[in-house]
């Protein structure tokens, strides 16, 4: 089939839309297109062509004038399916179903993140969590296949009577290679992903303070200028390596030379129901696991024995469970052999391919 992948949002080289969505379908056998909002210009990368509407000036215009944008140069392309990533698509794209079929991939639950958002007033997110789950039940009640990035995204929007499959964001198992040798005895903790202060820096910067081991902190993403100014006065930062944007070369190299992974989001409602692709990508990478000590974290961390659970907000627990890892290299790398393993047999991409494969062949007639 010819398909084409519409974002209005995510870069380019998004890990779930372009690595392992795009990739897999291109790889078997479809005709693949990506189109993006991102003004870096069109681009052939191997069999998929990536096309460019400009970047957005801001969130009003990205929502009012790039969706509508890549709505327009999508449907020039005349395509079996499109595949919307982004829930500002939706209003848009209704009319491309006289031209094909229009899968919506919920990455996200947006009412739940709603109910997260400090910038938006806390007498107006309940009724705007509630609106916005009415029109994107409507508007999902209108495509022909509908994804969530998560089993409870899925199961909230089955219970709203639309049918789902879930293709979770687990790791592609070949990008890692497993620790170093040495890379217990380098206690060299790593963050990678979004930095935003319910992401828990702060609390990581501050656990560092209160570390009795050497332990370093690695950091990889943009920091924001007031979340880092606000770190940069804590006493741990002086053992915080700030290492920028990586593309997945160099993070599959930074968590080969660590120790551990630190996934300690805040206990916002959104993220205690997600799966967190750097929680897997840290499994997959062989190292140990520091998490929010949410139920169903902690279910995964305590059924696969490859982490360490701990209150988020505590960077007593959070230096405890460094301290502990430090201390202990042999437990380290046991927990980490043992998240390999479930990544290798339960939490890959492998698996999910299979589902979004299912998905495609329904839309082509073929199941």
């Amino acid at each position: 089939m010819k398909i084409a992948h519409l974002t209005s949002v995510h870069p380019r080289r998004d890990t779930r839309i372009f690595w392992k969505q795009c990739k897999s379908l291109a790889a078997h056998g479809h005709d693949v297109s990506l189109v993006v909002a991102d003004g870096l210009g069109p681009e052939v990368h191997g069999d998929i062509r990536i096309h460019d509407v400009g970047a957005s000036s801001g969130r009003v215009s990205r929502v009012l004038g790039s969706a509508r944008q890549v709505i327009r140069r999508a449907s020039e392309l005349d395509c079996d399916v499109y595949h919307l990533h982004d829930p500002e698509l939706l209003p848009f794209s209704l009319g491309l179903r006289r031209r094909g079929k229009v899968v919506y991939d919920a990455h996200e639950d947006l009412p739940d993140q709603i109910l997260d958002k400090p910038y938006i007033n806390s007498s107006l997110r309940k009724p705007l969590a509630a609106a916005t789950r009415v029109t994107l039940e409507l508007l999902c009640r209108r495509m022909n296949g509908v994804i969530a990035a998560t089993p409870h995204i899925a199961g909230k929007l089955k219970n709203a009577g639309i049918e789902a499959v879930d293709v979770n964001n687990f790791p592609i198992i070949e990008e890692f290679r497993g620790p170093d040798g040495d890379a217990a005895q380098n206690a060299a903790i790593s963050y990678v992903g979004s930095i935003s202060r319910t992401r828990g820096t702060i609390e990581i910067v501050r656990a560092f303070e209160l570390t009795g081991s050497a332990a370093v902190l690695n950091i990889a993403g943009h920091f924001p200028d007031d979340i880092r100014s606000e770190a940069a006065g804590l006493p741990g930062w002086e053992r915080v390596n700030l290492l920028g944007f990586l593309d997945r070369c160099e993070i599959e190299s930074l968590l080969a030379r660590s120790l551990a992974g630190l996934v300690t989001l805040h206990p916002t409602p959104s993220y205690q129901r997600s799966l967190p692709v750097k929680m897997f990508e840290y499994m997959a990478a062989g190292i140990p696991v520091i998490a929010s000590n949410f139920p169903l974290w902690r279910e995964i961390m305590d059924a696969n024995d490859c982490g360490i659970c701990v209150d988020p907000l505590s960077p007593d627990q959070i230096a405890g469970a460094i301290d502990r890892l430090a201390g202990a290299p042999d437990e380290a790398r046991r927990l980490g052999a043992n998240g390999r393993k479930a990544v290798e047999e339960l939490y890959n991409w492998k698996r999910e391919e299979k589902k979004l494969l299912g998905l495609y062949e329904t839309l082509n007639g073929c199941a």
